[in-house]
């Protein structure tokens, strides 16, 4: 392996989750009287911090969400994950990869702890991940595209940036590990690979990341 520390985004690359939370956000907010579409979901909000829908909402519309937004969010979306969530297929595999060579390894996303947690749970990857190997963008001021959530891991986990790869389906998420000086790989399964343009490697199918990594 040509990496001391391989990170792992959360959202769509672990846990297959951004159809469910994407799909209940443009709900919510259409609710609220901010119409959006599942596809304008992912355009705006997917890889980013809960902040990122307040800042959005309030720069188009002049209007603050709800104060009690992120709680009835994650309600919705907690109480989905136990109907619905599954590992992203591929993942075990390349968990099970990265702890039989003795690879390190983390998670770092845009997610709270809470909902890293739930969904590693109901999808059966906590085994995997113990509290030394989560990392959320409440531990940071600010969250990706910034590199300041990855840059927290790799200084937590006593890794140099270079020495990392990051896995990221998201185009904030590549912008944001591109910033903090390390590897990307981009994650084509859900988003288009124009999106992810500056992925050092773009992939589609996560049983073929071990190899990859590797090469």
């Amino acid at each position: 392996m040509r990496y001391d520390l391989v990170i792992f985004d959360n959202d769509g690359v672990l846990v297959d989750s951004e159809p469910i939370s994407n799909r209940l956000l443009a709900g919510y907010l259409t609710e609220l009287g901010h119409p959006t579409s599942y596809e304008d979901s992912l355009r705006d909000y997917m890889g980013g911090a809960m902040h990122r829908v307040h800042d959005l909402v309030l720069e188009r519309t002049g209007r603050r969400l709800p104060d009690d937004f992120d709680d009835v969010f994650h309600g919705r979306v907690f109480a989905a994950f136990e109907r619905e969530l599954e590992p992203v297929p591929g993942a075990v595999g390349v968990l099970e990869k990265l702890a039989a060579d003795g690879v390190a390894y983390c998670v770092a996303s845009s997610g709270s702890h809470e909902r890293i947690r739930v969904g590693h749970r109901k999808a059966g990857l906590d085994r995997w991940f113990d509290d030394g190997r989560i990392f959320s963008s409440q531990d940071v001021g600010r969250g990706k595209p910034a590199p300041d959530l990855f840059l927290h891991a790799v200084g937590r986990m006593g890794v140099a940036p270079e020495r990392c790869a990051v896995i990221e389906d998201s185009p904030l998420g590549v912008q944001a590990a591109v910033a903090a000086g390390m590897d990307v790989y981009g994650f084509t399964a859900m988003t288009p690979a124009a999106k992810l343009a500056g992925a050092t490697r773009l992939f589609a199918d996560m049983g073929e990341l071990a190899d990859l990594l590797a090469g």
